[in-house]
């Protein structure tokens, strides 16, 4: 995967993918399988922004099924099961200690009744066990808080380095023939009949392609991005919402605890990180340029009496702090409320994608590329190859590449 790139003299794609994120790269990835001739535009480094500002989590959502998301957790864990196969090396599976207090919201039966549920929905084979931890292991729980705790359970989910991951989906895009553009900014589109004429700069250079199809990865720039697009495509309101995450050098354990915060009952993740202490995360409105996004005061100290009230003996101060921007429908409700399922905003040569999860971007992609290939009026099959139809047979036709067979 080589940044110094070079754009060839009026190249035309057949796609031009806007945003080297988990989403971008996936649905660059997914469309190069396809036989497209892709270019992937991003302005900074791959998965740079909300990307790498996650929780760093394989996971189905448990916390998603409070609001009965019930089709994005089914969908979350069979793409889990997924990425535990095709990216063993960067996904791992882990244990989830949950513990219920007597003033948590959820109560005991509630709690174990949303477990059971996530291990239908996962299915055999799919880290679906869950079991409830005897009171006498309770000493093994890293220096918890066992005052009014009533019930302790275990379930498994997976970790990963989010940043690694997407650099794992682009370099597999550019395998199966993506073009790479990085460091690149998109300046403008303006749709032509072929499609549209994308202007970009490469330091003090300034470049254009044609592309047949116009994808918006933009992220939490994807409506400064359509400003710059004439005529002007379709948007959804959207807020934007902050999550913000604490690090530490030292490492409290090696197990991952999900705790609820005692002020909001919000579900924070401790995990262990790269020989230290991940914290996180929390959930405010934005508002201004993405660019700017940073962790302020209060969340930090939102975060360390949520960690110090569960591990009195945790009091360390954090090393690094980091914040990043989720996508979610404009609505004045609560941000955990509201829905995590992917929208799309689309005409016929251009679709923009608006929120979508780190473990499902394959399903973002896949359902990307439908509505892509619909557009160029071509016919998405489904099939197990990554091979093009041959042009000689018929001009136009592919095949729609099956990216849960592709290592990364």
């Amino acid at each position: 995967m080589d940044n110094n790139m070079e754009i060839p003299t009026s190249p035309t794609y057949d796609l031009c993918v806007i945003g080297g994120g988990i989403q971008g790269a996936g649905v660059a990835q997914a469309a190069a399988l396809s036989g497209l001739s892709v270019a992937l535009i991003e302005k900074t480094d791959w998965g740079a922004g909300t990307s790498s500002k996650s929780s760093k989590l394989i996971h189905g959502g448990l916390r998603y099924l409070q609001t009965l998301q019930i089709g994005l957790v089914y969908e979350s864990l069979r793409e889990r099961r997924i990425l535990l196969d095709i990216a063993e090396d960067i996904v791992k599976p882990n244990w989830f200690y949950l513990p219920v207090y007597k003033r948590d919201r959820f109560k005991v039966w509630q709690v174990r009744i949303g477990l059971i549920l996530y291990r239908l929905l996962a299915g055999r084979n799919n880290l679906a066990g869950f079991k409830q931890l005897p009171r006498s292991k309770w000493h093994e729980l890293e220096g918890l808080n066992t005052s009014d705790l009533e019930c302790v359970f275990i379930y498994q989910d997976a970790q990963t380095d989010d940043k690694i991951l997407t650099q794992r989906v682009v370099a597999s895009a550019e395998q199966h023939g993506a073009t790479l553009l990085c460091p690149a900014t998109f300046l403008t589109a303006q749709e032509n009949d072929s499609g549209y004429l994308v202007s970009l700069a490469t330091g003090d250079k300034i470049s254009s392609l044609q592309c047949r199809t116009l994808v918006n990865a933009g992220g939490p720039w994807v409506n400064q991005i359509a400003e710059s697009i004439e005529p002007k495509p379709p948007t959804i309101d959207v807020d934007l919402i902050k999550g913000t995450h604490l690090e530490f050098t030292q490492q409290l354990s090696e197990k991952c605890f999900y705790i609820e915060a005692k002020e909001d009952h919000r579900a924070i993740f401790v995990l262990p990180f790269k020989g230290g202490t991940l914290l996180g995360t929390t959930e405010q409105l934005f508002e201004g340029n993405p660019d700017g996004v940073a962790p302020s005061e209060e969340e930090t100290r939102y975060l360390l009496e949520i960690i110090r009230s569960h591990f009195p003996h945790f009091n360390h101060q954090p090393s690094e702090s980091w914040a990043g921007l989720r996508v979610l429908p404009a609505s004045g409700n609560n941000p955990f409320t509201r829905s995590r399922e992917v929208q799309f905003a689309e005409t016929n040569n251009y679709l923009a994608i608006y929120g979508g999860k780190l473990t499902g971007y394959r399903a973002t992609a896949k359902n990307a590329l439908k509505k892509i290939l619909k557009s160029m009026l071509l016919e998405a099959n489904q099939t197990e190859a990554l091979e093009q139809i041959g042009a000689s047979k018929k001009k136009d036709f592919y095949r729609m590449g099956d990216t849960s067979k592709v290592k990364i």
